[in-house]
């Protein structure tokens, strides 16, 4: 029996170790990891099929697939008006309230894109201020009920998997509510760690954007400072790329030749004084098929294009689109934009063509932050009826008069017979990346179990506290679920954790669903970086904040949301009920 057990080890820490130090997707090693368990027989064909169909996993799906037609509707433009005033304090309490309760039902992804456009668009105050609270909010919301993130719902999902009835609809209310409060407390409190910006401030000034000097140019042959570049108010010349070669910084001396890629750090908005100047070009605003009502998009981190540039991913042909600028938070990129690796969280700047919003990979590659809008918008009667819908599932499911899924498959077919979603949108936006890591990572766990190592782990564990009892074991399976959140992604660390939570809970002998509440909590703890929780990522960008920005106003929030949920775990789910 140690063999498999080594098996198993082996494949974990793998597992852990290419999640944290590559750039592999987690889908990929995931995958990866359950095809060896099943290649070695550690799990067999049976086991493996019925991971794929659990119906928790089929839930979150359904759920997935019913945000699309949620995303449509006019409720986040709707409440996002007057949430925004000239109060800081006032404004972040209407602001991260209102984004709480609404991650609490929905997409939090959407709630974000959609709530980081009013607050983009307002001057009364610095958006740096609020985006950030906008993304903890987003995360805190999520943990109110089964539906609010993803990582409730594949906790359970292993819940399922062990034979057992799935959570109820509000068991994570009162924990997640007391979590939430404090949090946003901690939120209005300090504030002030957030880095210091101005009411107008347009996070669009530290796009990086790039032109190039035709032949015959006028600028050929002349100075930086005889052709005028030193005198553009907001727009810097940071580099020249000539042959390859990187010229910085460029000195006001300095010869500009035709064909030199000229790279200016800057405010987008001030664009039409490059095409002022005689013989440089823009590409993408030369284009008379590109709309120059520019579009911003992040790139998200299920987008194929990461790791790629431009040029080698054919962007333009791909997505009927040209960038214009590109922005990576606070970091300083050099180099030109064709040559430049994508990475999750980029801000790309579109100049986009009229097929832009009809690709069928525009949302699975990108959010859309403002600009062209890439879905209709739904009308007066559908988005009532979509409501009532999507409001009749939720409270039948909690009242326990009919499953989560059962009314998701409903409001599906509601939403297709209506218009609302066609199929061809539900296809392209199917969760396949997150159904894999889940099935994957339920196969994983049988191995985990199975092999024996599980309780091999959890019996060893168990004697190292075994002077302090279980709540010192629950204290470090939701510290080390934390841990992990924030090194890969809220998703894999509930799916790698949950097995040796489950095992500890029984090695105790002591009711399990603190352990895997412990295991949920500690999920979305993804307060210190942006690598944790697609939200953070996003406005991470739209921000231009820095990862120390996250520590230095995540740790206060992390600290206390910690505390109140270590403190109540064993309160609402008692060891021995």
């Amino acid at each position: 029996m140690i063999f498999p057990q080594l098996l198993v080890a082996g494949i974990f820490i793998l597992v852990v170790v290419a999640l944290i130090f590559t750039r592999f997707r987690a889908s990929m090693v995931f995958f990866a990891a359950a095809g060896s368990c099943f290649l070695l027989g550690l799990v067999p064909a049976e086991s493996v099929l019925q991971k794929v169909a659990n119906p928790g996993l089929v839930t979150l799906v359904a759920l997935l697939l019913a945000s699309v037609g949620l995303e449509k509707a006019r409720w986040l433009r709707a409440i996002s008006t007057g949430l925004i005033d000239g109060s800081l304090r006032g404004s972040l309490l209407r602001l991260t309230g209102a984004t709480a309760l609404c991650s609490a039902f929905l997409n939090n992804t959407a709630v974000v894109a959609a709530l980081a456009s009013s607050v983009k668009a307002q001057r009364h105050l610095p958006a740096v201020k609020l985006l950030l609270p906008l993304s903890y909010a987003a995360v805190l919301g999520g943990t109110l009920t089964l539906i609010g993130t993803s990582t409730n719902l594949i906790v359970n999902s292993f819940v399922l998997d062990r034979g057992l009835p799935g959570l109820d609809f509000f068991a994570f209310f009162p924990i997640g509510l007391a979590a939430a409060l404090v949090g946003l407390v901690v939120m209005l409190l300090c504030n002030r760690l957030l880095p210091e910006g101005e009411a107008v401030e347009e996070p669009a000034a530290e796009y990086l954007l790039e032109a190039e000097v035709v032949e015959n140019s006028p600028l050929h042959g002349k100075s930086v400072e005889q052709n005028g570049l030193r005198q553009l108010e907001t727009l810097y010349l940071i580099e020249i790329v000539r042959a390859g070669q990187v010229i910085s910084p460029v000195a006001p001396t300095e010869v500009v030749r035709s064909g030199d890629k000229l790279i200016f750090s800057g405010d987008v908005r001030d664009l039409g004084r490059l095409q002022e100047i005689d013989g440089l070009r823009l590409f993408a605003l030369e284009d008379e098929t590109l709309d120059l009502n520019l579009t911003e998009v992040v790139i998200a981190p299920s987008s194929s294009i990461i790791g790629q540039t431009l040029k080698s991913c054919n962007f333009r042909t791909r997505f009927d689109a040209a960038v214009v600028a590109i922005r990576r938070g606070g970091e300083k990129l050099s180099g030109k934009l064709g040559d430049m690796e994508l990475h999750a969280g980029d801000s790309l700047l579109l100049a986009v063509g009229a097929d832009f919003r009809h690709h069928l990979n525009i949302d699975k590659n990108f959010y859309v932050i403002s600009g062209n809008k890439v879905q209709r918008q739904l009308s007066l009667r559908d988005n009532w009826l979509l409501g009532l819908g999507f409001a009749a599932v939720v409270s039948g499911a909690a009242l326990g008069y009919f499953s989560l899924l059962k009314g998701l498959v409903v409001l599906l077919g509601g939403m297709v017979g209506l218009g609302i979603v066609t199929t061809a949108e539900l296809q392209r936006r199917f969760p396949f990346q997150i159904w894999v890591i889940i099935a994957s990572a339920l196969v994983l766990a049988e191995a985990f179990s199975g092999s024996g190592l599980a309780n091999t782990l959890a019996g060893g564990l168990r004697n190292l506290v075994e002077g302090w009892g279980p709540m010192a074991a629950l204290v470090g399976i939701f510290l080390l679920t934390l841990a992990f959140t924030e090194l890969m992604t809220n998703n894999a660390a509930a799916a790698l954790i949950f097995p040796l939570a489950w095992s500890l809970a029984e090695s105790f002998g002591v009711n399990w669903m603190p352990f895997i509440m412990a295991v949920a909590y500690g999920a979305s703890a993804s307060f210190l970086t942006p690598f944790g929780y697609q939200t953070n990522l996003m406005v991470q960008n739209l921000g231009g904040y820095h990862l120390r920005d996250f520590a230095r106003a995540g740790l206060p929030l992390s600290i206390a949301y910690s505390i109140t949920v270590l403190f109540l775990l064993p309160i609402v789910f008692p060891f021995h009920p």
